[in-house]
């Protein structure tokens, strides 16, 4: 199962939809240009049913194969959002909309599906139905988990779920993937820390919030250092430290701390938050301020199922011959959501050298879409084989 034929064919194609979707970057839930050229293309595809709407610019495509006497159903997604950053790449095709710009690939993943749901519906060489997943608001909206709220998987009778990220800087073709917890949980807190303000050179008329906040910053570390299992993974970042004084002269009446933790089981989540809030409020309290804490649970740990990861992998070797398992990674993902829903498996794609995902220089390298495209049909054809 080698790189086939047709989408290294397609790839002039492939790569026009993919510019022209990175030149019209949208936001979380308003992917509303993106969702209604990929509604428009699979419909010209030929695709059995296309739904539209599904949390609010979701789409999804029904594509049954010649045989069906399987009854199996498998999904499989690409995410469709940009990010909140103004891009620095210079291609002529950049983001036309100031502050916004695909920095993660989504232009490319979802480009990659198109390719994939074009193939299959023209070919039809599996026994079952696949359907294919284009979802909004992958960057902070949990878009997977309000699909999965509507009846995503239900509605349509998934049965299992795939998904893939491109990954620069990992060798270019190389598929990376590890069974079980794979991505972490991410979680967010912000603290307002309140003291009493004064002049500067009277610290002793004043409580501040600015030394009980830099020792809270300290204290935090000792979760990861002193709380946890060392053999365990987790992650305390605090990434905002703002005070409500912009004089040099001025203590300042609050300060204002927010933060992020990712973690890789359950239970390390539950360690961490708990920790979190009495280190908090105890170092907040020895000097004489008060801390009001909002903490959020946002995604969830992602974990592969093993037979599905299997698979995966793979059908990743037979492509180009590399495929790993990969260190954990310590970011997140809401394809987490639909993993609970459904037993699946979610893969990386490593697309050479490049800058970084979330960067204003990133930019999708083209070249591994025909790899991509490959891999949703593999797995499709891999796991609804037709008899015979």
């Amino acid at each position: 199962m080698p790189i086939r034929n047709r989408f290294a064919e397609m790839l002039p194609q492939l790569a026009a939809w993919r510019q022209d979707l990175h030149a019209h970057p949208e936001l979380r839930f308003a992917c509303h240009r993106t969702a209604a050229l990929v509604a428009e293309r699979l419909r010209a595809f030929g695709c059995d049913e296309v739904v539209e709407g599904i949390a609010e610019t979701g789409v999804v495509g029904v594509i049954r194969g010649r045989d069906g006497a399987s009854g199996r159903v498998v999904g499989l997604r690409a995410d469709m959002d940009a990010l909140p950053i103004t891009e620095a790449t210079g291609k002529p095709y950049t983001s036309r909309t100031p502050g916004l710009m695909h920095a993660c690939g989504h232009d490319g993943h979802t480009t990659m599906l198109l390719g994939a749901a074009q193939y299959l519906a023209e070919t039809r060489n599996f026994d079952g139905t696949v359907v294919v997943i284009f979802q909004p608001a992958e960057e902070g909206g949990a878009g997977a988990k309000v699909m999965c709220d509507e009846g995503l998987m239900e509605r349509f009778g998934i049965d299992e779920v795939y998904a893939m990220h491109n990954r620069p800087g990992h060798d270019f073709g190389e598929f990376v993937i590890r069974p079980g917890p794979f991505y972490a949980s991410a979680d967010e807190f912000t603290v307002t820390i309140e003291g009493r303000g004064g002049h500067a050179a009277k610290p002793h008329d004043c409580i501040d919030p600015t030394v009980a906040a830099a020792q809270i910053v300290l204290a935090l570390q000792t979760v990861v250092s002193r709380n946890a299992d060392p053999t365990g993974h987790i992650v305390v970042s605090v990434c905002t430290f703002t005070t409500s004084s912009t004089a040099f002269n001025v203590i300042p009446q609050e300060v204002l701390l927010r933060g992020t933790v990712r973690t890789l089981t359950d239970e390390l989540r539950d360690l961490a938050e708990e920790r979190i809030r009495a280190l908090i409020t105890h170092t907040a309290t020895a000097h004489g301020a008060r801390a009001d804490i909002a903490y959020d649970r946002n995604y969830p740990v992602m974990v592969n199922h093993p037979a599905q990861t299997e698979v995966a992998l793979d059908v990743g070797r037979a492509i180009t011959g590399r495929g790993i398992i990969g260190p954990y990674n310590m970011g997140g993902e809401d394809f987490a959501y639909m993993l609970q829903e459904r037993p699946g498996a979610y893969i990386v794609l490593g697309a050479g050298p490049g800058a970084k995902l979330h960067h204003p220089e990133y930019d999708f390298n083209d070249e591994i879409m025909p790899i991509g495209c490959s891999w949703f049909a593999g797995i499709a054809e891999a796991r609804l084989p037709r008899a015979g």
